[in-house]
């Protein structure tokens, strides 16, 4: 038992709450109410789960040796030796086959997504995270491919500004969680992840600055423009501003005062504002559109 648990805790469960990502689309597309629309993302959003787990169990078997000398990773499960790396490489493999199988048998469009987004992770994994700025691209661009399954991957036109919206959103996150790992880990930042000595934390704020300016900007534009409105049936989807205006303020209070902002999912999970905001968004897109 103690062993099966360590290989389910080697895909990070707790993680796949990013997934959410891929259902978005089927919200902003009107088709939650579709039967056979629901069914096809939420096997896309399994497929991702499945995919995500396979990332993180061949990350972790490629950073074994950094991850024991890391204040927060050494408890994983092949940095403490309860599965070895090449335990953990085929427990990847296998688990990415079968969020394959899953996404193929959902659509092939979310199949050549799902395996678009497998190539990417690895590419990072095996060295895109070591090259400044594009690591973090890189990691906005894997949640740009959930937002296209649960979409193009599905049969509902994606819609620029929920692209746009979503893009500036990862990288505000991506950036904030080098930030904080700076933060965390202090001189030994170099040491634990490469690509951090090739930061500042006066770069990653303005590089937070810009990217949360400009995800607020366009969401604000996105719920005051014409075309949405005519699209969902109201003008009022401004009203859902002030929740994001809240969400991206006290995650910055949360990265700059609290030493948090290093995993947007545990943030959610540990702070009652934020996920409140987050959960009086959803509500209130719903009530707005449903």
């Amino acid at each position: 038992m103690r062993r099966a648990f360590a290989l389910l805790e080697l895909l990070r469960p707790w993680q796949w709450l990013k997934n959410a990502f891929v259902l978005v689309g089927l919200i902003f597309g009107h088709a939650y109410r579709e039967p056979s629309m629901l069914q096809a993302a939420l096997s896309a959003t399994a497929a991702f789960c499945l995919a995500s787990g396979a990332v993180y169990a061949f990350n972790d078997a490629r950073d074994v040796a950094q991850d024991r000398d890391h204040p927060d990773k050494r408890g994983r499960p092949v940095a403490r030796a309860a599965v070895s790396p090449e335990e953990a490489v085929t427990l990847s493999a296998l688990t990415g086959a079968a969020a394959l199988s899953l996404a193929v048998w959902t659509g092939w469009m979310v199949g050549a997504i799902v395996a678009a987004y497998l190539v990417l992770s690895t590419a990072y994994t095996l060295g895109l995270k070591r090259v400044p700025v594009l690591d973090v691209v890189a990691i906005a661009a894997g949640f740009m491919l959930r937002l296209l399954a649960g979409t193009l991957g599905i049969g509902i036109e994606p819609s620029k500004w929920l692209l746009a919206c979503g893009f500036l959103l990862t990288l505000f996150l991506g950036f904030a969680k080098r930030r904080a790992e700076i933060g965390r880990l202090e001189e030994g930042a170099g040491r634990h992840r490469p690509v951090l000595e090739d930061y500042s934390i006066g770069f990653l704020d303005k590089a937070i600055a810009l990217c949360a300016a400009g995800m607020v900007a366009a969401y604000a534009w996105y719920t005051l423009a014409a075309e949405t409105a005519l699209r969902h049936g109201t003008g009022s989807l401004a009203l859902t501003l002030p929740w994001v205006l809240l969400g991206t303020v006290r995650y910055l209070y949360r990265l700059r005062l609290r030493g948090g902002g290093g995993d947007p999912a545990d943030e959610l999970l540990r702070d009652p504002v934020l996920a409140a905001s987050v959960a009086g968004w959803i509500a209130t897109v719903l009530w707005l559109i449903g």
